[in-house]
């Protein structure tokens, strides 16, 4: 449900396009039904594929007979990986496409057909026969980790990997007697779940190699640029061979960061057969093999002082990767960040120990594993509160990020407005203190902080820009950022028109092939307001500085009188002396030779590279709120029903309100079913609810009441004062709701989701 949203602006500054709620630029198509996904592109002469995938979730590969298959009429192309040599995938470089010798998860592919239709290539696929032999498995990482347990990789002589994910500020015999001293220490278990991202779009892909020697890929990666440089990789051609070519995405939420083996296949059969091929997942398919989100065992204990202060906060956390490692593990680096700087704490020890197992291999998903670390940390915060005697949000205040601090990590924070989305979290909810929220009812709060100006997790964490305007004036914006379906190419499209005072309709936004838009990493972290916006921004004031000049010829009159507005350039002095803005272009392209306006940007963000001891500024800004759930348990049957969420956002100006506010309340449903809902169900490594039927998703009748607030405080490094936005609504949720609950029924939830036998 609906209750709008307020705004508390801090600053008295007023744009005309900047702040102002507009529908988004592709809205029309897709209200309409015209906007063209993966699964509508339909090319001539075009194949299907179908993977087989090992019926087994750790055995050797004894033999692969396709005979029977090549026999199944309307079959093109069978590849297994004794045919086809393809590279390794993976960060690690961990995990073949196309598996040979030994499978370790029973969503490894082993082999792949490409058809005249979908029937024939999945008829052909159960015609292949796979002799196994069978090994022990290993599903729960606390078991891998022990030295006798099954290998997943021999060749590594352990089931952990080290990614060396350890921060401390301390020794820890320092580290212990803090502990010893405190006034209160609260130390627990936590354990959070699978779940899928669950898009609108599931995951597809259609290759074409043509007789030229080039491929294009038409995909819904988040990340267009490296995906063509790890595809080439382990295709073994190179890139510029490469045209990726992304069609409208139906949501991502961390799904499309990675190579996955499904893009090298289809890559493949393609060049067999030099015809396109279709590979599309079905939404069983995408429940069962599409990379879920990270689960972790969460190790934690906090120390406080009698006066309310943090003193210390410890965690160590177990990450299962499943059977190879994709982003999922590190998510761990988000985890310590959050650990370290959500709140002031002096001594902090974090650590992350990854581990292979033989489930699926996990992915990032929206939040990083800031969901998973909040879930603990913010029920520690009220547990410390409750043994000191002290207000949950007053707790919180004391131990409030200001502004202009720097945490252990050396994360520099700019603007956080913590403490009064503290303050008006609670104000909204009607907080009143614990135990008041009325029979069965509990009032719970949540804290959170992310990443909102970026993420170096690469060495260029940068976006290009390439702006022309034509003849009439219509500005054309090339960006090497990808639009997942958040809005983000309205909000570049906003800030041009904001800067070039030009109204939004004159703006067109461009980022559809890789092959002609500038370099980008990607669109993941909150980051492309911020960062492509800023590109962006540095494009259309370069624009404005040519368009100036020519302006003042034009006029006789200063450069800096003049005043882009209303899709007109005039003096300020002397408003009669103006001229319309496509005038003015088409002036300068008939007396300067035929010269068109053409400005090319590159903006990287002013961050470090964290070093060896994860110490180093990795965003340009952070992000601070808070929220409050609002609960009722059932006495009876222990369901929870949320009743309401508040959802306080510190993420500096706010450039599309309504479109900010669609953001929150999709995080918050997304966090929502997450905590109570959402859940792959694992039996020996094998999804075994691979159905909407079976694996729950809230709909509108699940959805509560969602207030959104945003507290502006423009940051001085975004984009007309902007900051990220898009993962922080799902980060708190959990544990406001957990929290929740506690404050009902007196019961402390350690474990999602959050189930009736849990109460």
């Amino acid at each position: 449900m609906h209750q709008g949203f307020i705004s508390v602006l801090v600053t008295a500054e007023r744009y005309r396009v900047v702040g102002k709620s507009v529908p988004k630029i592709d809205g029309g198509l897709k209200v309409v039904g015209a906007a063209r996904y993966v699964d509508d592109v339909e090319l001539p002469n075009m194949l299907y594929a179908k993977i087989l995938r090992s019926r087994y979730p750790h055995a050797r590969i004894l033999r692969i007979n396709t005979e029977k298959a090549w026999r199944v009429p309307g079959v093109r192309a069978v590849v297994t990986g004794y045919d086809v040599q393809l590279g390794r995938m993976g960060i690690l470089q961990d995990h073949p496409p196309l598996k040979t010798g030994k499978v370790r998860s029973v969503r490894d592919e082993v082999a792949a057909v490409a058809a005249e239709t979908v029937e024939a290539a999945e008829e052909a696929v159960e015609a292949i026969e796979v002799e196994y032999e069978p090994l022990e498995g290993v599903f729960d990482p606390e078991e891998a980790m022990k030295p006798d347990a099954p290998l997943v990789h021999e060749e590594n002589r352990s089931n952990i990997v080290d990614l060396k994910m350890r921060f401390s500020t301390s020794d820890s015999t320092h580290l212990n007697q803090v502990f010893e001293k405190a006034a209160a220490v609260v130390s627990d278990r936590y354990q959070v779940h699978y779940n899928n991202a669950s898009p609108l779009g599931t995951m597809g892909v259609v290759a074409h190699y043509n007789n030229l020697g080039e491929l294009t890929m038409y995909t819904n990666t988040q990340a267009p640029f490296l995906y063509r440089h790890e595809l080439g990789k382990i295709l073994g051609i190179s890139p510029s061979k490469i045209r990726v070519i992304q069609p409208e995405i139906g949501g991502a939420f961390g799904r499309g960061m990675d190579v996955y083996p499904l893009d090298p296949i289809a890559a493949a059969l393609s060049m067999k057969t030099r015809r396109p091929v279709k590979l599309v997942f079905t939404r069983e398919e995408e429940l069962q093999y599409a990379p879920p989100r990270q689960p972790a065992i969460i190790y934690m204990r906090t120390a406080a002082d009698r006066e309310g202060r943090l003193l210390a906060r410890e965690a160590r956390v177990i990450l299962d990767a499943g059977a190879y490692v994709s982003w999922g593990p590190f998510d761990g680096r988000v985890m310590m960040a959050t650990t370290t700087g959500l709140y002031t704490v002096p001594e902090v020890l974090f650590e992350a120990t990854v581990v292979y197992t033989n489930n699926p291999y996990t992915g990032t998903q929206r939040g990083a594993g800031n969901p998973q670390i909040t879930f603990a940390i913010e029920q520690q915060m009220d547990a410390l509160a409750e043994e000191l005697g002290m207000d949950p949000v007053e707790f919180r205040i004391i131990n409030a990020n200001k502004p202009n601090t720097v945490t252990p990590q050396g994360l520099k924070i700019t603007t956080c407005e913590l403490r009064e989305c503290l303050r008006r979290a609670a104000e909204e909810i009607g907080w009143r203190g614990r135990g008041m929220a009325g029979p069965n009812r509990g009032i719970g709060f949540a804290a959170f902080f992310h990443v909102g100006g970026g993420a170096r997790v690469y060495r260029s964490d940068g976006c290009g820009t390439v702006l022309s305007v034509d003849d009439f004036g219509l500005v054309t914006v090339i960006t090497g950022s990808t639009d997942l379906g958040t809005g983000s190419d309205t909000a570049i499209a906003q800030i041009v028109a904001e800067e070039l005072g030009i109204s939004l309709e004159k703006v067109r936004v461009v980022n559809d092939d890789a092959s002609i838009r500038p370099w980008d990493v990607g669109t993941h972290a909150s980051r492309a307001t911020f960062v492509a916006g800023n590109s962006a921004l540095l494009a259309a004031k370069k624009a404005r500085e040519i368009l100036a000049k020519a302006a003042a010829e034009e006029l006789q009159t200063p450069p800096e009188n003049l005043v882009f507005e209303n899709n007109t350039v005039y003096d300020v002095t002397n408003p009669a002396k103006k001229i319309e803005f496509d005038k003015l272009v088409r002036r300068i392209h008939f007396r300067q030779g035929g010269s068109n306006i053409v400005v090319s940007v590159y903006y990287d963000p002013p961050t470090e590279m964290q070093d060896e001891n994860w110490m180093g500024n990795l965003s340009a800004a952070y992000v601070f709120g808070a929220q409050a759930a609002l609960v009722e348990v059932d006495p009876e049957t222990k369901w929870v029903k949320v009743l309401k969420i508040v959802s306080v956002h510190d993420s500096g100006r706010i450039l599309n309100p309504a479109a900010a506010e669609g953001q929150v309340h999709g995080g918050v449903a997304m966090g929502l079913s997450y905590t109570l809902y959402e859940e792959l169900v694992l039996e020996q490594g094998r999804v075994v609810n691979a159905a909407l039927t079976d694996y729950l998703l809230p709909t509108a009748l699940e959805t509560p009441v969602i207030k959104t607030v945003f507290v502006e405080k423009p940051d001085p490094a975004g984009p007309f004062g902007a900051k990220g936005l898009g993962e922080t609504g799902c980060i708190p949720t959990p544990a406001a709701i957990a929290n929740a609950v506690y404050d009902a029924t007196g019961k402390r939830v350690k474990k999602l989701p959050i189930k009736p036998e849990s109460l």
